[in-house]
């Protein structure tokens, strides 16, 4: 027969409830908001105008050796003569190993695309100012011909970022010569191509003026030959993405599942163990210890005016004792006693004789004072530790 639920387990049982119903509530809420970087960031995964998809599904039809790279710089590949690196707008700061790991692939020979005002972060000799973000789209001529300019003598970009004074190492492409919106510069044995936006690569800045030329003359290297052999990496760590299991799971509502399913298991084994376990009775603890004994027959003997009694008690148990030790006939007179104790022991005191005529003499009479009934008893014990008859009596009773 099934027991009924206690008053705890309903309890607990309705504080789960409550806590799921919270976790329920905030899943759907945090679940349903989309995420407030996929319509910013020239992301490969983004359909959004603004972000790169086309790009890459672009390079793939034709041919080109492109990927995505959701690992760290530090596994970028140490032959980069024919590589590309496509840092499109990078949001999250690097690591000094990380900018180790950059530096090494640009002076190994790789060729790094990047896109936006952050440069500075990642490579610490730019020099950008950046402006505001701005949605207007503008022209910009070719200032040189280039490898890069071939086929677009004009591209459009919506930015307010430009490149401050360009030393002689630093070759402007686009824009004014003393501040160029697009600037490329040799590193070791490869290149840095810097814009000041991602619009070539963007989905809705692809097809405007020369952009999609300019784009694929970006993706390959002058040390290059055929198409084929080159090898694109386009960045997606910097943007968050991770090639981690855990990192996948993060962004789905699996986690907030997992969460709520511990929970849940938690509070059910917790239940399970509270209802199922073994029965403990608790300790029975004894209302009435030794010194409330005392204290209670202190106050029966108190108000019974029963000092006589009290102190015949303690007289008879001395006597008794007494007796028991000398081994002398219990009948013996108190003077008769006393003088077995002078004479058997040595016994020098001779306040106990007068002890146990003021005893005999109380223990008869009918009302004694109860402060010299405490005293005639403090008399009779002090006695009874002198004449070792405490351990005697304690023996006796264990």
């Amino acid at each position: 027969m099934p027991t009924a639920i206690t008053s705890g387990d309903r309890k607990i049982l309705l504080i789960a409830g409550a806590v799921l119903l919270v976790f329920t509530v905030a899943l759907a809420i945090l679940g349903s908001a989309p995420a407030s970087q996929s319509g910013q960031v020239p992301s490969t995964y983004s359909a959004e105008p603004s972000g790169a998809r086309a790009a890459y599904l672009l390079l793939q039809e034709l041919h080109y050796k492109v990927s995505r790279w959701e690992r760290s710089p530090m596994g970028l590949p140490q032959d980069a003569e024919d590589a590309v690196l496509v840092l499109a707008n990078p949001w999250e700061p690097p690591t000094k190993e990380e900018l180790k790991g950059l530096q090494r692939f640009v002076e190994n020979g790789g060729q790094v695309v990047f896109t936006g005002g952050g440069i500075k972060a990642y490579f610490p000799e730019a020099k950008v100012i950046a402006g505001d973000p701005t949605s207007e789209w503008t022209t910009f001529s070719a200032d040189v011909p280039s490898s890069y300019t071939v086929g677009a003598p004009k591209i459009a970009l919506q930015t307010n970022t430009t490149w401050r004074k360009p030393d002689g190492e630093q070759l402007p492409l686009y824009g004014e010569a003393e501040s160029p919106v697009v600037l490329s510069w040799r590193v070791g044995k490869g290149r840095i191509l810097w814009w000041a936006a991602p619009t070539p690569l963007t989905n809705a800045g692809i097809s405007h003026e020369g952009n999609l030329n300019f784009f694929l003359n970006a993706m390959s290297t002058s040390s290059a030959g055929e198409k084929e052999e080159m090898r694109i990496y386009w960045d997606e760590y910097f943007h968050g993405e991770r090639t981690s299991l855990w990192s996948y799971v993060q962004k789905t509502p699996v986690a907030w599942g997992l969460m709520q399913v511990s929970i849940l298991g938690l509070i059910l084994v917790f239940t399970f163990s509270r209802r199922s376990g073994p029965t403990v009775l608790p300790p029975v603890v004894s209302r009435l210890a030794p010194l409330e004994f005392v204290d209670t027959l202190g106050g029966l003997y108190e108000r019974a005016h029963a000092e006589p009694a009290v102190v015949g008690f303690v007289y008879q148990r001395f006597r008794a004792n007494l007796s028991r030790q000398l081994r002398v006939s219990s009948s013996m007179s108190d003077t008769a006693l006393a003088e077995a104790v002078q004479s058997r022991l040595g016994w020098k005191d001779t306040g106990l004789k007068t002890t146990l005529a003021r005893a005999l003499v109380a223990s008869r009479a009918q009302k004694v004072p109860a402060a010299e009934a405490l005293g005639l008893v403090q008399e009779l014990e002090k006695y009874e530790e002198q004449l070792g008859l405490k351990k005697k009596i304690a023996k006796e009773k264990s």
